[in-house]
C-alpha cells in the first residue's frame, strides 16, 4: 500500500478555520456526510458495492491514523489491514446514529492500540531513539513530517491518540469523545497535554513554531 500523504496540523499543514472554532459544516460537506451515511446504510443492509466504495474513500485516512498512533511503517499497515477487516465484518453493526467517518476511526484508533500491544509483548530489539533537531522548510515538508513522526512516539499513548484524532484526522471534540469513549473535557485535557509534549519532543516554543503544531486556544466545542 503507497504511504498517503500525511495531513493535519501535526504533519505541518495549516490549520483550518479560525483560532479556537471547529470548522464550519458548510452544504456541501453536510451533503458529503448525508451521502456516506446512506452508503453506511446500504453497506449495512449487505450492499458489497457501498462497503467497497466506503473503504476505498477511507483507506487512506485509516492508515494515516494507524501510521501516527502505532509509529512502525510495518506494524501501521497490519493495524491498517486488521482496521479494514474489522469495518467489513462489523458494517452491519452500523445503525447511522453517528457518522460513518466516526465510526471508522474508532476502529482504526482500536486497531492501532491493538497493534501497540501486540508490539509490546514481542521481543525488544535495539533502536536509536535520538530524536534530531527539527528542520523546517525541507522538500515537500518531508523533513518536518518526519521530526513531528519520531517525536509522536515520544508522547504518552493517550496524549498521542487525542492529538492524532484531533490534528490529523480532524474530528472535533465530541467526535473524540465519542471514538474514545470518554468525557469531552478528558479529550481537551488529553489534546492539550499531547500538544505540549510533542512541542516538548521537537524542541519547539509556542511561538515561531515551524512544523504547524497546533498552539491554538482549547476553547473550542
Amino acid at each position: 500500500m503507497p504511504e498517503p500523504e500525511a495531513t493535519g496540523r501535526a504533519a505541518g499543514i495549516p490549520p483550518r478555520g479560525e483560532p479556537g472554532a471547529e470548522r464550519p459544516r458548510g452544504a456541501a460537506e453536510s451533503g458529503k456526510d448525508g451521502g456516506e451515511r446512506e452508503l453506511a446504510l446500504a453497506a449495512a443492509g449487505g450492499d458489497r458495492d457501498a462497503l467497497e466504495q466506503l473503504l476505498d474513500g477511507h483507506v487512506d485516512r485509516v492508515h494515516a491514523v494507524c501510521r501516527r498512533i502505532v509509529g512502525d511503517p510495518e506494524d501501521a499497515l497490519d493495524a491498517t489491514q486488521e482496521a479494514l477487516l474489522a469495518i467489513a465484518r462489523g458494517i452491519g453493526r452500523f445503525d447511522g446514529r453517528a457518522a460513518f467517518s466516526t465510526w471508522a476511526y474508532r476502529v482504526a484508533t482500536n486497531a492501532a492500540l491493538d497493534e501497540l500491544r501486540r508490539r509490546k509483548r514481542r521481543p525488544l530489539t535495539a533502536v536509536d531513539d535520538t530524536l534530531d533537531p527539527p528542520v523546517a522548510g525541507g522538500e515537500d515538508g518531508v523533513d518536518v513530517r518526519l521530526d513531528v513522526d519520531a517525536a509522536l512516539e515520544q508522547v504518552a499513548e493517550e496524549f498521542r491518540v487525542a492529538v492524532v484524532l484531533r490534528d490529523l484526522a480532524d474530528l472535533g471534540y465530541a467526535e473524540i469523545a465519542t471514538v474514545l469513549d470518554v468525557p469531552v473535557g478528558t479529550v481537551k485535557s488529553r489534546v492539550a497535554r499531547g500538544r505540549a509534549a510533542l512541542r516538548d519532543a521537537l524542541g519547539y516554543t509556542e511561538t515561531g513554531n515551524p512544523s504547524g503544531v497546533a498552539t491554538r486556544p482549547m476553547d473550542g466545542p
